[in-house]
């Protein structure tokens, strides 16, 4: 970390100038005449472009006379277009330009001119529901973005992830219903990616990576903007899609990789009418892949439309939408006895041979997906604007999956597989009504969001109830002696659909149908004290309405929450240094439990109160040397208390009243000390434990959902910029975590899984028009493995080829 601090510090002291006779300067404020960072200024149908400075300025040099059309865009702004003139040998300088906050979706033009620190998107509206830059902001977030994707030849959402700081994955997507996609660690805390362009959009698999601008990991408690529904404890993931732009263009692209992996992706941006401001974009993507194990396969084929319609200077409407059709085999994790010490206390003990599958290519299961958002925007005054949200999101999951858990019965490290057929599906409907303004009281200049919120959710389940369907051994042993009969059974278990459908045959059918809404009010104000000090302050009134199973009347219960947030952020030197801290709340609603022996008569309904989790942090965030280095430090302590857990003198009872502390520190940096040279840098440290419960089970240890303590991640990528070596570039990076608890309770004492670093590294050529890159993933082959209560191998070595052409 010392090299990498002294490299950065005298790639940052180079002074690079130019001096260019013929150019374009000019500034560009926002409408209460404050300058704006970060704004894209591009000369249309060129590849020429830059991004203005800290003041709003803007200069772009060895421009050609004649006519041009400029192309003004930035995040939560609306474009314009501005026709200039230029004369031979002249530095023409623009009057101020004017934007006005409104439509991200009509706003987005991705130029790659002179744009600095293409790892680094530190402006967005969802985090804070406002426009803020991340300097401003007293929330802390990360954000991959495409170009970060694309150097590094990402062809699934896993792999994106590793670039955030502080998340690891705890198990891959399993595909079953109501839960099938994947589950990471943030800040201590279990987490699944559940929202999309800042609405709920959820999936029983894996999230396909084609149709990804930028992810947002927001870090910490997140309830007062965003409700309980899509948020854990340790943040949220928000996945950003590509959008319509202004222009016509787009890309075609070819990836194929070891274990059978080929992937195409078409991406395509017109303008159905010009006159009417109306365009339409349109990606897809088929994908096909095969495991590193014996057996095991994913394919899915995803299409995603979005349009954009401006019907004049106040009004302004959008679609998105995005169909998968996906069909896996479920990986199948080794499960580890959660109330009883397994024979083996660490891999070498388990003689795990990870190139087996314990799967078959003949049961597998589907995954459809449907996720559709509208967006109304109307500018209500120069100060005020509507936005009207609709989303709507279908997913479902058809076919077999199959799990492995030790029960400790017949010895020899066995696990008995189990097995049923699922048939489930889950749908969300999210409304949300959000009037943004700014504006001055007296000389206090006000960002304000206020939000009326409806969700609803409801799931659907008619699967199979789960039948034994013989046992194996981790290296590679198997029988078929029901660990739950008397006798000594040698039945045979084919991995088949005709063997397995004989075994459900019989097994009950569930009928259950469930339901729940969420009605919210919210408010959140970023208040300007000084130029250089400002105040966030947000209140969320919550509630949950459950109606349980839609058959079952005395399972209905109600909840209301008041959820709370306060940040500050001083500025000693503005726009490019801040010192900020905040306060952040979530909770989670616990629905009633019933209660009592039922052998000392019938059991009673017993309602608790809401989880609680409230959050205090504080760090620093830089964006120095003309947007050239972004860094945030931070440190948090985040405090949940009213858990409710399983009474120890009685599996009967429920008690509320367990506490969780999750505290640690991040360092994020990203940055581009030269032309040419991006730099992504990240470590955090996360200290987690149940400080207070009545479960000795889990009292005083660290929580399993909390993953390795130590994380980390690097990567670099150097393009020449000019010469014979022009457009060739090369990447390379790391990733790690220390040593992992798989089990860790005070009956089965602690199963370890080992620490690790995984290296990767990538070619490639950018030419005008296309792109041509090889990439090496887990270069050294290391094997290692990650889990929750799980043992889940990871992928070897793999090679991965791309070539992509745009137009």
């Amino acid at each position: 970390m010392k090299n990498l601090i002294s490299l950065l510090a005298i790639f940052l002291l180079s002074n690079i100038a130019f001096s260019q006779t013929a150019a374009l300067t000019g500034s560009i404020t926002d409408n209460n005449k404050n300058p704006l960072l970060g704004v894209n200024v591009l000369i249309k149908d060129s590849n020429m472009g830059t991004q203005t400075n800290e003041a709003g300025e803007f200069k772009i040099n060895n421009i050609e006379p004649g006519d041009y059309i400029l192309v003004i865009s930035s995040l939560g702004y609306k474009s314009k277009e501005i026709t200039v003139s230029i004369s031979k040998s002249e530095t023409k300088n623009i009057n101020t330009i004017v934007l006005y906050e409104g439509n991200e979706i009509l706003g987005e033009v991705v130029i790659e001119g002179e744009r600095r620190n293409k790892f680094s998107r530190k402006k967005t509206a969802y985090v804070s529901k406002l426009s803020l830059q991340d300097i401003e902001n007293t929330q802390v977030y990360s954000t991959i973005t495409n170009e970060l994707l694309k150097s590094q030849v990402v062809t699934n959402f896993d792999d994106a992830l590793k670039n955030a700081t502080g998340v690891e994955k705890l198990w891959a997507s399993t595909g079953r219903g109501g839960d099938g996609a994947g589950y990471y660690s943030l800040r201590g805390f279990s987490v699944q990616p559940q929202l999309v362009n800042g609405l709920p959009g959820l999936t029983n698999g894996t999230i396909n990576p084609a149709n990804i601008e930028r992810i947002e990991v927001l870090k910490g408690p997140s309830a007062t903007l965003f409700g309980n529904a899509v948020s854990s404890y340790g943040g949220l993931i928000n996945v950003v899609t590509k959008k319509p732009y202004i222009g016509t263009g787009g890309e075609l692209s070819f990836t194929s990789g070891s274990y059978g992996l080929n992937q195409i992706v078409g991406d395509f941006n017109t303008a159905l009418s010009k006159k009417d401001d109306l365009y339409f974009r349109l990606n897809t993507a088929y994908s096909t892949e095969q495991s590193f194990q014996d057996a095991g396969f994913r394919k899915s084929f995803f299409v995603a439309p979005s349009l954009s319609y401006k019907v004049n200077n106040k009004l302004s409407f959008s679609f998105y939408g995005e169909i998968t059709q996906a069909e896996q085999t479920n990986p199948t994790f080794l499960f580890l006895n959660r109330s009883a010490p397994t024979e083996a206390a660490n891999l070498d003990e388990l003689g795990y041979n990870n190139k087996l599958s314990f799967t078959s290519n003949d049961l597998t299961l589907e995954n459809p997906t449907q996720n559709y958002k509208v967006e109304m925007d109307y500018k209500l005054s120069d100060t005020w604007q509507s936005q009207t949200l609709i989303s709507r999101s279908s997913t479902s999951t058809k076919g077999y999956y199959s799990y492995l858990f030790d029960y400790g019965i017949l010895g020899n490290n066995t696990f008995s597989r189990f097995i049923n057929k699922q048939n489930a599906n889950t749908q969300t409907t999210d409304l949300q009504q959000n009037f943004t303004g700014d504006f001055k009281i007296a000389s206090l200049r006000n960002r304000m969001v206020i939000g009326l919120d409806y969700f609803n959710e409801t799931q659907t389940n008619n699967g199979t109830g789960y039948a034994f369907y013989g046992n194996i051994t981790p290296d590679g042993g198997d029988n078929g002696d029901n660990p739950f009969t008397a006798e000594v059974e040698m039945d045979a278990y084919p991995l088949s659909t005709s063997g397995v459908d004989a075994v459900l045959a019989s097994q009950g059918v569930s009928n259950v149908k469930s339901k729940y809404h969420i009605y919210s009010l919210y408010a959140s104000d970023v208040i300007n004290i000084t130029e250089n000090l400002s105040a966030m302050v947000g209140l969320r009134l919550d509630n949950f309405d459950n109606e349980g199973d839609v058959t079952n009347p005395d399972d209905d219960y109600h909840q209301t929450t008041l959820s709370p947030k306060f940040g500050m952020v001083y500025q000693p030197i503005k726009d490019r240094l801040s010192v900020f801290g905040n306060y952040q709340n979530g909770f989670t609603n616990v629905a009633p439990q019933l209660v009592g022996n039922p052998e000392d008569g019938p059991q009673t309904l017993q309602s608790f109160d809401p989880e609680q989790a409230n959050q205090l942090e504080f760090g620093v965030k830089t964006n120095l040397f003309n947007n050239r280095l972004n860094a945030t430090i931070s440190y948090y302590d985040i405090k949940v208390k009213d858990r409710v857990i399983t009474d120890p003198s009685s599996p009967f009872n429920k008690i509320q009243g367990g506490e969780v502390v999750s505290k640690g520190f991040e360092i994020e940096i990203n940055a581009n000390p030269i032309n040419g040279l991006d730099i992504r840098a990240g470590y955090s440290n996360n200290d987690s434990e149940t400080i207070k419960s009545d479960n000795t089970e889990i009292l005083n240890r660290r929580p399993l959902e909390a993953g390795p303590e130590t994380l980390y991640n690097f990567w670099a990528n150097y393009e020449f910029q000019d010469g014979g070596l022009e457009g060739f570039g090369l990447g390379f990076g790391f990733n790690g975590a220390s040593e992992r608890l798989a089990i860790n309770y005070e009956s089965t004492g602690e199963f370890m899984l080992p620490s690790y670093t995984i290296a990767n590294a990538s070619v490639f050529y950018q030419a005008d028009k296309y792109r041509i890159g090889l990439k090496l993933n887990n270069a050294f082959n290391k094997e290692y493995y990650k889990g929750w209560s799980t043992i889940n191998p990871q992928m070897p070595r793999a090679v991965v080829a791309n070539i992509s052409y745009q137009f």
